[in-house]
């Protein structure tokens, strides 16, 4: 799978996701984008974005985008603690739909 991690997830992170092409946002030279754009640009090079962004299926009508997206909801945007999911993570990416929202952590 393609996997793009958001800007606000520590990118020492992409090394631990095993067995899936990860690019970073900024590395995709898209920092800084707002999330709806973000999600249009994403939606033509990746599966699933992931982020810590809780207000993101608030914030956009994830069914008119052809990418899943995964929240991580740990008690910080820390590298140890969003190492901690991993394990949920990696079960979960071939698993969620496109267009469709799903939460590992807490």
């Amino acid at each position: 799978m393609r996997v793009l991690p958001d800007e606000c997830i520590d990118r020492r992170l992409a090394k631990d996701i095993d067995g899936h092409d990860v690019v970073m946002v900024p590395q995709a030279g898209w920092a800084g984008i707002k999330n709806g754009d973000l999600l249009g640009l994403a939606q033509e090079r990746f599966d699933v974005f992931v982020t810590v962004d809780r207000n993101l299926s608030f914030q956009q009508h994830l069914p008119h985008f052809a990418i899943a997206v995964i929240v991580f909801q740990a008690p910080t945007n820390r590298l140890k603690d969003l190492r901690s999911l991993l394990p949920q993570l990696q079960q979960m990416l071939p698993l969620v739909p496109k267009g469709e929202m799903r939460r590992v952590g807490r």
